[in-house]
């Protein structure tokens, strides 16, 4: 089921549900409907399942970074009046969320987060010298699942698509140095809000050891692995995903 995007002033969202509010945090090259499954299961269980398009590629090359994105996602935060956010994010999403949380933790009362950038950077922005091979960028957009099958024609066409386009290619270089430059490390041990750590056993981008250090970095967080799951386990394996986030909502009184 496809939910109607709504556009408002400057952002554009899809919003499903009502109660308690969960901003989902989308990565660099995935879209809203990744995050399908916790949009249909959260949505219909008392809480408002929000997901903002990011302006990953539409922000002035200047303002290409993780910080702007985060102040970005502040002003979304205000313009909806919301509090107590549950911010969830995958990759860059995940880096986005923490780095909003380091700035304007007020509203923020915890944090998901899944294959999540600001401590490890795969080489974000690499990868793409032969980016007008298909083979290639199908293989590269295969690796981010631990099931090849996962990365459709649809996933790897938008993949290449975006890589060909050279001002997204410009602004997805940028994006991967802003992410090294804004690593995580000496912030995290000062977030004392909850944290859910979701990680996938084989992921190849953000390897396990990355959720590790997050986990030992963060002073009140919940590490939960997925076995023969990629970088994106709310897609590779969604009911498992749910089902974790499920038990840890109840578990803190979410």
């Amino acid at each position: 089921m496809r939910h109607l995007l709504k556009k408002e002033k400057n952002y554009s969202y899809i919003e499903v549900g009502e109660g308690k509010p969960i901003i989902v945090l989308h990565g660099l090259l995935g879209g809203l409907s990744n995050f399908d499954a916790v949009l249909h299961h959260f949505g219909n269980k008392g809480y408002k399942v929000i997901i903002p398009e990011l302006p990953i590629y539409s922000m002035s090359l200047l303002k290409t970074n993780v910080r702007s994105f985060a102040k970005y996602l502040h002003e979304f935060i205000t313009y909806k009046e919301l509090d107590d956010v549950i911010l969830l994010g995958n990759s860059l999403g995940g880096h986005i969320g923490l780095y909003h949380t380091k700035l304007y933790p007020d509203k923020i009362k915890a944090l998901v987060i899944t294959g999540s950038s600001g401590l490890y950077e795969s080489a974000m922005g690499s990868g793409y010298t032969k980016r007008r091979d298909y083979e290639v960028i199908k293989k590269k957009a295969q690796d981010v699942f631990y099931d090849p099958k996962v990365a459709t024609k649809a996933i790897v066409d938008e993949v290449y698509d975006t890589v060909n386009d050279r001002n997204k290619l410009i602004k997805t270089l940028a994006i991967a140095k802003s992410a090294i430059r804004h690593n995580m490390a000496k912030d995290l041990p000062n977030m004392d809000l909850p944290v859910c750590i979701i990680w996938g056993k084989n992921d190849i981008v953000t390897p396990p050891e990355v959720a590790d250090e997050f986990h030992q970095l963060l002073p009140d967080s919940d590490l939960y692995w997925i076995d023969k799951c990629g970088h994106a386990a709310m897609m590779e394996h969604p009911d498992k995903f749910n089902s974790i986030l499920a038990e840890w909502f109840e578990k803190r009184d979410l």
